[in-house]
């Protein structure tokens, strides 16, 4: 019997949108879920959006202040999609009132912060999944399986790599994800966050990194009123860019492998150019998100000149099935936030984590703090 679960989404921009609409898809894809999604409240502070957003999916009501939905006995799962700055108070806040939590990464400012929701929801003994998405792509899950297996050897290297120009304009606004105290520390949290997730999930814990920051639009001007995305804004009040706008670090690992993470939010010429490659003794796997229903796989015993053959996903490939039912059917970024969805809802449903938890997002957060330290200090980070 398909039981109904209460669910509210805080913050509805586009983040709260992909969610909203994860949650209305997700039996289609799994019907074999035990729980069916409800969407009790959205909440948004920006004037006019929540009601658009009810109008828009069917939520049952809307508010202006998440705490609404923490006293709220209707609702027994939240999506907290709202601004970094928020996620700590609104994580801990919703745990602590016994609700279910999908939460953004990089869940807060700091590990300190990420640890605090994790805490809360571990003592309240409620499920939290966390928005590493890109680990959900069948192409990755499979990946994962072939190292696991051996099937390239055993891994030295890796590269990493989240390019990205959404930043890149000298016009884009400066919003919150430009400041320290409300975004954070910038392209780390917003991309090498995720770059930290796939290598942990293909290669296992990293144990030592040094970094390099830089800002290379130093100053932007102060959108004028409310703002979604990446606004530009022209005429405001000129203001600091205070967070990093490029990363790139060097990556030890608990196995002995070794790696390089980069990111940029200004690479001009660069649309979501994430991806990795990994090499092991006798082969490698490589990824383009652009190209995400493919996986690059070299294994054999030639070693040298051993070609690359391309694999186009399919049934049988993590949760690819669940989509379409042959091979090389194009999947879509929203297809990540639906197995998502089903991840936090099986959670839910049995009692048992599923997909990316807060411990994972403790583990990024970390990462993220040591890369803020090797940059300013210059020397290698132990974790």
């Amino acid at each position: 019997m398909v039981s109904a679960l209460g669910v509210a989404v805080v913050g509805f921009g586009w983040m709260g949108r992909v969610h909203t609409q994860a949650y209305a898809r997700v039996q289609h894809h799994f019907p074999q879920l035990p729980v069916r999604p409800e969407l009790v409240t959205v909440v948004e502070d920006v004037p006019g959006r929540a009601e658009e957003a009810a109008e828009r999916f069917g939520f049952a009501t809307t508010a202006r202040d998440w705490r609404e939905v923490a006293a709220d006995p209707r609702v027994h799962a939240v999506s907290i999609t709202a601004p970094n700055f928020l996620h700590r108070e609104i994580g801990v806040a919703m745990a602590e009132a016994g609700k279910h939590i999908w939460i953004e990464k990089p869940v807060g400012l700091t590990a300190a912060d990420a640890r605090a929701v994790a805490d809360a929801v571990a003592k309240a003994g409620v499920q939290g999944t966390v928005g590493f998405n890109y680990r959900n792509a069948p192409a990755v899950a499979y990946a994962r399986e072939l190292i696991a297996a051996g099937e390239i050897g055993t891994v030295t290297h890796v590269r990493v790599r989240l390019f990205s120009d959404y930043a890149a304009h000298p016009e884009g606004a400066l919003t919150w994800r430009y400041e320290r105290e409300r975004g954070g520390s910038g392209v780390l949290g917003d991309l090498a966050s995720h770059g930290v997730d796939l290598a942990r999930f293909l290669l296992g814990d990293i144990t030592a990194l040094t970094a390099d920051t830089a800002i290379f639009v130093p100053e932007r001007a102060r959108p004028t009123g409310a703002t979604a995305g990446h606004t530009r804004a022209t005429g405001g009040e000129p203001g600091p860019v205070e967070n990093e706008d490029y990363v790139n670090c060097l990556l030890r690992f608990a196995s002995g492998a070794r790696g390089v993470l980069e990111a940029s939010r200004v690479a001009v010429g660069e649309q979501n150019n994430y991806g990795f490659e990994v090499h092991g003794t006798k082969g490698a796997v490589l990824w383009d998100f652009r190209r995400m229903g493919e996986l690059g796989v070299s294994r054999g015993t030639a070693y040298q000149d051993q070609s690359v053959s391309t694999v186009f996903v399919g049934p049988g490939h993590g949760a690819y099935a669940a989509f379409q039912p042959g091979s090389a059917n194009a999947m879509g970024y929203d297809d990540l936030k639906v197995i998502e969805a089903h991840h936090f809802l099986r959670s839910i449903a049995e009692g048992t984590p599923h997909g990316a938890t807060l411990a994972d997002a403790v583990h990024s957060a970390t990462a993220l703090d040591a890369m803020s330290r090797s940059a300013e200090s210059g020397a290698w980070v132990s974790l």
